[in-house]
């Protein structure tokens, strides 16, 4: 046996199987202790990840000690399938390395327009391949779940799923099409190009109009009748150019922790550890740029899933924000986090700290058909309680609520007296919001376990992954006087649209009101009305 790959200092030359792309390996190991889970400890280059500029999140970092990988995934498209890369060369995606720079798109009020983006993520799977032909001659080899842009918006390449929107023929793609054949095209082996002729035009790329051509017509979409290993990449601009049209890649994860119905086997059995992130984000803390705005973990991976009891990151990062003097907040569903609960309360001290929980489903079969690798309900319930009892604020997020299986009064009455004996110092109430990628796994498993419901989620789902505002209305009704009966109702992220004429912790989609307790105060003043936000919060 080669112990070589567990030695610190060890740089595999070649590509890591089943995970080719991650930079900075230092060696990926499996314990005892997490059967089943494989850690891929690597140095990361940077700890604060800025927001978007013009996001209405009410923070501006945020910091992910881990990262998963799926390898699940079902956005994917054959390894040969050609890449715009930002200088105007195209690579097969295949060939694709995190922090590659390329072209992608950005929607501008009603318009998208060419930019450049980043590689984030990129991970291989086996997937049944479909072939998409095109008027001009192109074809893409993709999986039947994967989505391109069309006039009408993003299509899958089948309809295999109720209710999605798929490619038929006489579709139009937006894109370039067949004008990218003469751009080269390189390999990661030593970038050697071929040599075909430079696209020139790529320079005035960028910023200009996204269209459709009559040349990117769909022809066929023919099924293959085999299974092909598949690739796709996540982007900072959610898409990126495979041959020549716009095609939209994975957000897997960020559905499925959203809807917390990750089983434990998609992103929990390869973790990307940053294991040097806490002296990365000291260096960054103490530039003289750094404004010590406030900085959120837990929006995108949780802080304290399993990992975090062994590689113990947290109280590094509690230590580096506190002295630099910067305001966080986490948001968990982790009962690890009582471990650093003496840290965050000291922490509090020095600097404004918020705490939120995420508690999903309240009925226990439920949880455990859905969530079976989370804490329970009751376990999360005892988390919030330690969080008060140590002094600290704490807002809960219960969400999603299952339209037919966890809307009832009965249910809703219990888990918001439960929350509120808590202590909870606020609640926001969401119901269930399917994007593509979640929506196939929840409709199957609804139609297995729940066939009954399946027409009425065909009803409140068939235009989109929001429930309609008639349902979010109803909701209000029925969570709004729960919430007063509990003194949840004011100031809390808990008031429901509607009712009192207040906004705020709408049961809806497209704005979130953010729990009291959940976002940085300083406990020793008044705290300020939490603030609501145009966008949604991944609870993880």
């Amino acid at each position: 046996m080669r112990w070589d790959a567990q030695r610190l200092d060890f740089a595999e030359p070649d590509a890591l199987p089943g995970l080719p792309t991650v930079r900075g390996l230092l060696r990926s190991v499996e314990v005892p202790e997490f059967p089943g889970l494989t850690f891929h400890e690597v140095r990361a280059k940077s700890a604060l990840n800025a927001v978007p500029k013009g996001s209405a999140m009410p923070f501006g970092h945020t910091i992910n000690t881990f990262r998963g990988c799926s390898h699940a995934c079902v956005y994917c498209v054959a390894g040969d399938t050609a890449v715009l890369m930002a200088d105007g060369s195209q690579r097969a995606i295949a060939d694709l390395r995190v922090g590659d720079r390329i072209i992608g798109t950005e929607k501008r009020g009603s318009y998208r327009f060419y930019v450049e983006t980043e590689v984030l993520a990129h991970w291989s799977t086996v997937k049944p391949a479909y072939r998409v032909r095109l008027a001009d001659g192109t074809a893409l080899v993709a999986s039947g779940d994967h989505r391109f842009l069309t006039g009408r918006g993003w299509r899958h390449v089948t309809g295999s799923v109720d209710g999605r929107p798929y490619l038929g023929v006489g579709e139009e793609l937006s894109g370039l099409g067949a004008s990218l054949a003469t751009a080269p095209r390189s390999s990661r082996a030593g970038d050697r190009r071929e040599p075909v002729a430079v696209l020139e035009r790529r320079p005035l790329l960028v910023g200009t109009l996204v269209r459709g051509d009559p040349e990117l017509t769909v022809t066929a979409v023919d099924d293959l009748a085999a299974e092909m290993p598949m690739f796709d990449i996540t982007t900072s601009t959610g898409d990126f150019i495979a041959n020549g049209v716009v095609s939209h890649n994975c957000f897997a994860r960020g559905t499925h922790e959203w809807l917390e119905l990750d089983t434990g086997k998609d992103f929990d059995q390869q973790i990307v550890v940053k294991t040097n992130v806490v002296e990365v984000l000291r260096r960054e803390l103490a530039r003289p740029s750094w404004n010590h705005e406030h900085v959120a973990l837990g929006t995108n991976t949780d802080p304290y899933q399993r990992a975090e009891g062994r590689y113990r990151l947290m109280p590094g990062v509690i230590d580096a924000l506190a002295r630099s003097g910067t305001p966080f907040s986490i948001l968990t569903k982790g009962t690890l986090a009582r471990r650093d609960l003496p840290l965050l309360a000291a922490a509090s001290r020095d600097v404004p700290i918020g705490m939120g929980v995420s508690m999903a489903i309240w009925d226990d079969d439920l949880h455990t058909a859905l969530e079976p690798g989370a804490p329970t309900p009751r376990a999360r319930l005892d988390l919030v309680r330690a969080i008060t009892d140590a002094g600290l604020p704490c807002g809960v997020f219960l969400a999603p609520v299952l339209p037919g299986l966890t809307d009832g009064r009965a249910h809703l009455a219990a888990a918001i007296g439960a929350i509120a004996e808590a202590g909870a110092t606020g609640v926001t109430v969401l119901p269930l919001h399917l994007r593509p990628g979640a929506r196939e796994w929840f409709t199957s498993w609804l139609a297995r376990e729940h066939p009954g419901l399946v027409g009425r989620y065909r009803q409140l789902y068939g235009r989109g992954a929001y429930v309609p505002a008639e349902y979010r209305r109803w909701l209000a009704g029925r969570v709004g006087p729960l919430l007063a009966e509990h003194g949840l109702d004011r100031h809390s992220g808990g008031t429901a649209r509607g009712l009192g004429g207040s906004d705020t912790g709408l049961p809806g989609d497209e704005s979130v009101g953010f729990p009291a307790g959940s976002l940085p105060v300083r406990l020793s003043g008044p705290s300020e009305p939490p603030p609501e936000a145009a966008e949604q919060l991944s609870l993880c």
